[in-house]
């Protein structure tokens, strides 16, 4: 007989952003680390069917997966923390999705003419996509979105409340994640909010198991006490979630309190001691570099930091990896297009991030120069890329009007542009490249190596793409004559085009662009070469390398 699989549901009260992606990794990475086959899950409230076309100063990144898949931010934080979970698109899904299939399914006729409803229907459909989640894992952890009391979040409550009726109270447990405030003209914490966001979920038929206090102190027992008394909860239920220095210091801090051994009893798991050493000793690096190092990202989004949270996350691996402390200096590229360059000699190297639009690109342009001319360690992701290309095509190639034809569909010296199977295609909707594909990486250039392979240290390698446009063939051999390095190559396998993935140049200490998004792949103990190479030369152009 088969073992029951265990389900961890994570909700979250009283305000959004509370903190649920990071406490539900945390409580990933630790169950993993004592030996329990663990997949994670986020399940998003929104309409939309993915967050593919949503603003990223509504959203936040978009975080793809290797299938393709273009999800939230949260699956970020999962593989950043779990390891040995492979995500896909079953890892991820909104209530758009879900009224998607429910209305594709009744227009084929699948409800054999019954009246479509919320329930049994909508929450069929939630809990069919939570266990084609759970097909290779022991035990999933499924957070659900938004905040207890939303409209939208309803109809998920209510197929989680069912799952546990369903698989039986040993195998579910609800933890929910909610706030303890200190007031300091009172002088106390307050209680009153956690105990109505329980409150709210109570009403629907949830009963925590387990409550996650986030707070600025640890709770003293009397106030879990307290908690736990007002909530339904047990006092040794109920667990601080400390305001952190850094989010890898939060699994730790979540063990110490006794989360995890508490779940593993609740759910009847038999399993040893988590093996935290190689997590603690990342740890320690982090808050006791040897060195500082300021980077510069160059974008258009600096005001709101989650557009680039993969980005950070990976300078931070990469700053651990070199015994670093990485500081991110956001430099908005409309005040250098406007001619104020007076942020680029405060940092050690420069970073040109992803993006879609024309607003601000002239501006990246000229910190690829300024990075160009004036030997600064450079990095240049996806349409970071592509503006160094347009960059060295105008100032060493001599194609003064290159450009992209994104920007400028009829320009004659686009040097960035469609792919030839694309340009009779009049709906671009499908056209993006999507997921993970392979590169060579090319090993020397002029008797030494390239700055790709002196990082990766292999020839074929496998990287996440989310874009439309390329480097172009056309002037493919006028940029490598200029003096270009490609480093990587893609072939295409449905037109075999040649794609460019990599570009760099000789004479610079580190001139890196690729078209991919490496910042997909990079975790704490496991940092993207690329990162580790970018840093490693931007302490030597400080002078600490």
């Amino acid at each position: 007989m088969a073992k029951p699989k265990k389900y961890i549901f994570v909700t979250g009260g009283v305000l959004s952003s509370i903190g649920k992606g990071i406490c539900a990794a945390s409580l990933g990475m630790l169950l993993e680390q004592r030996g329990i086959k663990v997949t994670m899950l986020k399940m998003d409230p929104y309409l939309n069917v993915d967050p593919g076309t949503m603003s990223p100063f509504q959203h936040g990144e978009v975080f793809v997966l290797d299938d393709g898949t273009e999800t939230d931010l949260d699956l970020g934080h999962y593989q950043r923390f779990v390891h040995s979970a492979k995500f896909s698109r079953k890892n991820s899904f909104t209530a758009g999705r879900v009224y998607d299939a429910v209305i594709k399914k009744e227009r084929s006729g699948g409800y054999l003419g019954k009246t479509v409803q919320v329930i049994p229907h909508v929450t069929d459909q939630i809990k069919e996509n939570i266990q084609a989640a759970m097909e290779d894992a022991d035990l999933g952890i499924i957070e659900v979105g938004g905040t207890v009391g939303d409209i939208e979040g309803l109809p998920f409550l209510e197929a989680i409340r069912q799952i546990k009726h369903e698989e039986g109270a040993s195998n579910v447990l609800f933890a929910h994640l909610t706030l303890v405030p200190y007031i300091p003209t009172a002088g106390e914490l307050k209680t009153k909010p956690t105990q109505h966001s329980v409150k709210e979920l109570r009403e629907i038929g949830i009963q925590p198991d387990i409550l996650i206090c986030r707070t600025d102190r640890v709770l003293e027992k009397g106030i879990k006490e307290k908690i736990g008394l007002f909530c339904n909860v047990p006092g040794d239920c109920v667990f601080s979630a400390q305001d952190a220095e850094s989010i890898y210091d939060v699994p730790l801090l979540l063990s110490e309190e006794g989360l995890d051994d508490k779940v593993v009893e609740k759910l009847g798991i038999w399993t040893g001691r988590p093996d935290l050493s190689k997590w603690k000793k990342m740890v320690k690096t982090l808050h006791h570099p040897d060195h500082e190092v300021k980077i510069g990202i160059v974008g258009k989004y600096t005001d709101w930091r989650d557009t680039y949270k993969s980005i950070s996350e990976s300078l931070v691996h990469g700053g651990v990896a070199n015994h670093a402390k990485v500081t991110p200096v956001y430099i908005d590229s409309e005040m250098l297009e406007k001619g104020d360059l007076s942020a680029l000699p405060e940092v050690s190297g420069i970073l040109v991030p992803g993006g879609f639009g024309e607003r601000g690109i002239e501006g990246k342009i000229k910190a690829i120069e300024y990075a160009r001319t004036k030997k600064i360690p450079f990095f240049g992701i996806c349409l970071g890329m592509q503006l160094a290309t347009i960059e060295f095509a105008r100032h060493v190639c001599g194609l003064t009007e290159a450009n992209s034809a994104e920007f400028k569909p009829e320009n004659q010296q686009n040097v960035i542009d469609l792919m030839d199977s694309q340009k009779s295609v009049k709906d671009l909707g499908g056209t993006m490249r999507l997921g993970a594909y392979p590169c060579r990486v090319k090993q020397e250039n002029k008797g030494k190596p390239t700055h790709a392979f002196a990082a990766y240290q292999k020839e074929m390698i496998s990287e996440r793409h989310r874009h439309r446009f390329e480097v172009s063939n056309a002037f493919r051999g006028r940029l490598e004559e200029g003096g270009l390095v490609v480093s990587g190559l893609n072939i295409d396998p449905k037109t075999s085009e040649e794609l460019v993935e990599m570009v760099e140049l000789p004479d610079h200490p580190w001139f890196l662009g690729c078209q991919f998004h490496p910042e997909l792949l990079s975790r704490p103990l496991e940092p993207h070469p690329l990162f580790v190479g970018f840093i490693k030369a931007s302490l030597k152009a400080k002078g600490k390398g």
